[in-house]
């Protein structure tokens, strides 16, 4: 094989990708992230030992987290790019380890190869250098964990919050991931300690967003266009959206948002930006055809990236920044010494284009994160107990590609109308624009943002639990029926099960990376489950 990977829901015939990435990885753009990953976590390491002794690397803690973030599906195709990085981490690493001295030190920490034998080292440090199935499975499960906290990190240390509790907690799981001696036992300890921590850094990112940009309000968000010319921002990072706009007032040029961007439409300090125009588009997947019609540049922020055809008329309008990257496309520059990063490019590249060509028209409502909630708590507890509200039903995460996504709308068709619908991510867009009405003036789809924002599901649901007085939170008339996708979908998972949600239904294929015995682990001590059909699933989630 060329290559493996096998971390996110299209994982070629549910077992891995082998000679090209489904995403669009290239076999080479997929070992060299194998060998950042492998050098990220010899940082890591050091780090944490420097860390025991009072001494970490802020260096070394931004290094890891985003080392990390740039490794997450579909967010970074630039081989070039990834290979500074790789560089830049060696460096790092050497520099660290002359502080200090380890013995018995993994492979991670003591290989120094030239760049001329990057590829053959990068074959031998992926997933399967791990033989046993079950080990393999439970390090892949920590690791993608990490990877999902390392984004919210990241989104949270763009608006200058930084926890060393989560940057000591994520390079000392790295360090655990590099021994070869680590049994099942200590690696499920430490799957469960990872979902711990992603609920702090959720929680973290929560706090940064809403001191920053208020708290997120009931909105309503057209998904129509003006007549300007316009720059569309896809991603997730709230502060390049913030950055970009303030760059552009006055200009002329509209801001779309697209996909997991959406939500910053329901913060109070960025929608105040009048020329934030809308929302254009639908999930990530459909970007080709919509980018063809923007006709405007796009900035990606994060991942979600689905790589152009050579023909592709929209490829010369991309731009990328952040842990992003794809080849031939101009990358934006990180901040420096607390200047905003510097968006004139892509500002004089919107004036040179046609408006947005219309795709459809109307609005979306959304704003429904934990403060909003529990704003209207009195109301909604009403429903509750006068049986207008019978069942909530959890259908965050993520949408893709596949054929069998169209389950969720199906099952969000058919749900009973005295039920509610709690959502975050975009698997939203499976039914967020359906008309499913309201119960007492509540919306049956309540959107709560971003991926990231499935923490306020969490705060809704512990809030619903003190307010009905229930002693376990599965008592509550709550469904999780939850679509995945790549890796903050699997801390969401982690942080979930931490809080002792059980019965968690994922699809719509189970994770590849999880080994039999693994997930038949998840199966006996959390009834984990997977999808059917949606009239079965509704059927058996009623009765």
């Amino acid at each position: 094989m060329s290559m493996f990977c096998f971390q996110c829901q299209e994982a070629a015939k549910g077992t891995g990708c082998i000679l090209s990435g489904v995403c669009g990885k290239t076999p080479e753009v997929a070992n060299m992230q194998d060998l950042l990953l492998f050098v990220v976590r010899g940082v890591a390491v050091y780090n944490q030992e420097l860390r025991k002794i009072g001494k970490p690397s802020a260096e070394a803690d931004k290094f890891v987290f985003d080392g990390l973030f740039i490794t997450i599906t579909n967010a970074n195709f630039d081989k070039a790019a990834i290979i500074e990085k790789i560089k830049n981490g060696l460096v790092l690493r050497n520099n660290l380890a002359q502080k200090i001295t380890l013995s018995n030190a993994p492979d991670e920490c003591t290989w120094n190869g030239t760049e001329e034998e990057f590829e053959e080292k990068s074959q031998s440090v992926g997933v399967l250098r791990t033989q046993n199935e079950d080990i393999r499975s439970l390090k892949e499960l920590v690791h993608y964990g990490i990877k999902g906290m390392a984004a919210y990190a990241e989104h949270a240390y763009n608006l200058d919050s930084a926890d060393p509790e989560i940057f000591s907690f994520m390079q000392r799981a790295l360090a655990e991931i590099t021994r070869e001696d680590i049994s099942v036992d200590e690696l499920i300890a430490l799957t469960l300690e990872t979902g711990k921590y992603g609920v702090v850094a959720m929680a973290q990112l929560d706090a940064a967003n809403t001191s920053h940009y208020g708290n997120p309000e009931l909105s309503e968000v057209n998904i129509g266009v003006r007549n300007n010319p316009a720059i569309l921002i896809s991603g997730h990072d709230l502060k390049d959206l913030e950055e970009l706009l303030q760059q552009t007032e006055g200009t002329g040029i509209d801001v779309y948002t697209h996909s997991e961007m959406l939500p910053a439409h329901y913060y109070p300090h960025l929608k105040k930006h009048k020329h934030l125009a809308g929302n254009y588009g639908n999930a990530w997947w459909k970007q080709k055809e919509e980018f063809e019609s923007f006709n405007g540049p796009i900035l990606f922020t994060t991942n979600c990236i689905v790589p152009p055809t050579s023909k592709a008329a929209y490829k010369d309008r991309i731009y990328t920044t952040g842990a992003s990257g794809l080849e031939g496309a101009i990358h934006i520059p990180e901040r420096k010494d607390g200047q905003p990063k510097d968006f004139s490019i892509i500002i004089e590249h919107a004036k040179r284009c046609q408006p947005p060509v219309e795709i459809e028209t109307g609005t979306i409502v959304g704003g429904f994160a934990h403060a909003q909630v529990l704003a209207l708590a009195d109301k909604v507890v009403d429903a509750v107990k006068s049986g207008a509200i019978s069942k909530f039903f959890v259908m965050a995460g993520c949408d893709g590609r596949m054929k069998s996504r169209s389950y969720y709308t199906e099952f969000a068709e058919k749900l009973p109308k005295d039920t509610v619908i709690l959502t975050a991510g975009c698997a939203k867009y499976r039914y967020n624009k359906l008309p499913l009405g309201d119960i007492n003036g509540i919306p049956r789809v309540l959107d709560a943002g971003q991926c990231n924002d499935s923490y306020s599901l969490a705060v809704i649901a512990m809030k619903l639990q003190e307010v009905f007085g229930l002693e376990d939170i599965n008592d509550l008339p709550i469904v999780y029926n939850i679509a995945w996708y790549e890796q903050k979908a699997v801390i969401v998972l982690l942080a979930l099960l931490h809080l002792g949600v059980k019965k968690i239904h994922l699809g719509p294929t189970l994770p590849a990376f999880l080994s039999p015995n693994v997930a038949q682990v998840l199966v006996d001590n959390f009834g984990i489950g997977g999808i059917s059909t949606a009239d079965e699933d509704i059927a058996t989630f009623l009765s």
